[in-house]
């Protein structure tokens, strides 16, 4: 027999994981704290990678519609609820980054962003890095598929090689392996942008 929930706030003092067991049962309350526990995290990454608050906004809308609709797959023993909503989030900002770039070219800053420069002398400067990053994305989809992903993970979203790992469920040294080769062979294609991009 399923629990009655008197209030939100019943909900409330219930862990991450309890949380999802009731959305994957359609629980729209027990959603909604998910929501709101992660939302500023996932809007942090979603923009981190776009640098647009539109386009962040709409990835972290899609992302919490796919968790909402694919709840039931979310296994506790593969990490945190968080790193899993990160990892959604992080998938739904690469698709929206690809479908922009083919359909707009390189992304640019947003008004809100373009304030937040530290001075307008630095303003050639910045266009000049995000040319940089534009090449880089389109050496990316030359990379095989697993030395790609880790790269998007550092480079977009800025996660640490530790952080990756425990994302991807595999070791570290692996993590770093392909790290090594997928730049190495970017240094190849496009001579020191990444090492521009990536490390700064």
């Amino acid at each position: 027999m399923r629990p009655r929930w008197r209030s939100g706030h019943d909900m409330q003092q219930l862990a991450d994981e309890e949380l999802m067991a009731l959305v994957a049962r359609s629980e729209a309350s027990a959603f909604e704290i998910v929501y709101d526990r992660h939302c500023d995290a996932a809007f942090s990454l979603a923009y981190r990678m776009c640098g647009r608050r539109a386009l962040a906004e709409d990835i972290v809308q899609e992302a919490f519609i796919s968790l909402w609709r694919s709840a039931g797959s979310y296994e506790r023993a593969r990490g945190s609820v968080r790193n899993w909503v990160l990892r959604i989030v992080h998938n739904r900002g690469v698709d929206a980054l690809r479908r922009s770039i083919v359909r707009d070219g390189p992304l640019d800053l947003d008004d809100g962003a373009a304030e937040r420069m530290p001075s307008p002398d630095r303003t050639d400067e910045e266009v000049e890095r995000r040319e940089q990053a534009s090449v880089l994305r389109c050496a990316l989809q030359e990379l095989p598929v697993e030395q790609r992903k880790v790269i998007e993970l550092a480079y977009f979203s800025g996660f640490t090689h530790v952080e990756i790992a425990e994302m991807l469920e595999m070791p570290i040294g692996t993590v770093k392996g392909r790290m090594r080769l997928g730049l190495a062979k970017l240094r190849a294609s496009v001579g020191d942008t990444e090492r521009v991009v990536i490390e700064s």
